[in-house]
């Protein structure tokens, strides 16, 4: 654990959701395994799921598709991505929408964590890539909806983080200066975003930084569990 943070000095925090607050990876590759499914396409293993999760779900299905379809040479696979976008996307969000929460799990002191933030008088809001429907149902069915003020998603504002627009309007939306803003995540788009916006940044040490260890990440602090943060 590395957290050279004064808390005191902070007035909110925006924290991630998939691979930061909940594990999503079960509902990842149950929902994409049924998509596959659907359209007749060879399976996928979570391991590399794993590795695609964090941008948001369009760059998720276009990353899946081509892995699946890496036998095709890179024109012809470009071609057949877009033949199958629409069908695939119809399909991943039903099936998405039918699983959401049923094989995730709330990382152990996630919810302490957020307990010990508000007990120091922080304001809290969830930011995350993940569509903010699924994202609002998500935190409900996990027992942590109730720690927030603000729910953002990936389809909230016109961009998605790494970009640091979502941070700039959360902290608008919270009332706070970024600088006294902090970020909590699980990636390397957390840490730019937070960078680009000027909100200190922490990273947890277990989530999905796309097969990369988020120590090697430029942030201001490291944690093993949220609870470290009290």
């Amino acid at each position: 654990m590395q957290v050279p943070l004064q808390l005191g000095a902070l007035d909110a925090a925006i924290i991630d959701l998939d691979g930061t607050l909940v594990d999503t990876l079960g509902d990842f590759a149950g929902a994409l395994g049924r998509m596959l499914h659907d359209l007749a396409l060879p399976p996928i293993d979570a391991t590399q799921i794993e590795r695609m999760v964090g941008k948001g779900s369009e760059h998720l299905l276009r990353s899946v598709l081509n892995h699946v379809l890496a036998p095709m040479d890179e024109a012809q696979r470009a071609i057949k991505i877009e033949a199958l976008f629409a069908q695939a996307w119809a399909s991943y969000q039903a099936h998405y929408r039918a699983i959401n929460g049923q094989c995730a799990q709330v990382y152990p002191g996630a919810d302490q964590g957020l307990q010990a933030l508000r007990a120091r008088g922080l304001r809290l809001a969830c930011l995350t890539n993940k569509p903010h429907a699924f994202a609002v149902d998500l935190l409900h069915a996990k027992g942590l909806a109730g720690h927030f003020e603000h729910v953002f998603g990936g389809d909230s504002f016109e961009r998605k983080k790494p970009d640091p627009l979502p941070l700039r309007k959360t902290c608008e939306a919270l009332g706070t200066q970024p600088a006294r803003t902090l970020m909590v995540g699980d990636s390397s788009n957390d840490a730019q975003a937070a960078r680009a916006a000027g909100c200190p940044v922490v990273l947890v040490t277990y989530g999905y930084n796309h097969g990369q260890d988020a120590r090697s990440v430029d942030a201001d602090g490291w944690v093993d569990s949220l609870a470290q943060l009290a």
